[in-house]
């Protein structure tokens, strides 16, 4: 079970609205929805949350390029929510990295189904190039100037969306989408 909800931040505080994102497949896309929820280009965030798993936060200014910050990568990774907020860019690689190289392929046999040690052991195959790390990932300092430091972020855990509303002021307006 997931929650997601646009928090835009209007001259007059901030206003909630619930979101779908069955629709968004990439962040660009994710980005555009946060920017249509402000017309005045003000600061728009995206909280995502999946119970008991994981919570991300995508911060839209305007035209630049979105923030984010995502509680535990391994987590998300394994969400199809997780998957958009978790670019190359923010797990430190370079485009493409999961297509493994073929001159790089250990062809032992197993390219017929049979699984490596590795495959047999529920680990991540040699050859496939995933490496998400389990922890947070991302721009930690996301909400320090709305007042939620580093270190609050780090340590949110089960209901981080509702934490974050109440430091920013917001909890009354989030909950009237939740």
């Amino acid at each position: 079970m997931y929650f997601a909800a646009l928090l835009a931040r209007t001259e007059d505080g901030w206003e909630a609205s619930d979101t779908e994102l069955d629709d968004v497949e990439t962040l660009s896309d994710l980005a555009d929805l946060a920017r249509e929820a402000s017309p005045d280009e003000d600061t728009v965030l995206v909280l995502i949350e999946q119970e008991d798993g994981w919570f991300g936060v995508v911060r839209v200014d305007g035209e630049e390029d979105p923030r984010i910050y995502v509680s535990d990568a391994a987590a998300a990774a394994r969400s199809s929510y997780g998957e958009i907020l978790l670019t190359d860019e923010l797990l430190g690689r370079d485009p493409g990295d999961d297509v493994p190289d073929l001159d790089a392929l250990d062809l032992d046999g197993t390219e017929d189904g049979e699984p490596d040690d590795e495959d047999a052991d529920g680990g991540p195959s040699a050859a496939s190039g995933e490496s998400v790390p389990h922890g947070p990932v991302g721009d930690a300092q996301v909400l320090e100037d709305l007042g939620v430091s580093e270190k609050e972020l780090r340590s949110m855990t089960q209901d981080a969306v509702s934490e974050i509303a109440e430091a920013l002021g917001a909890s009354e307006v989030l909950e009237t989408v939740r």
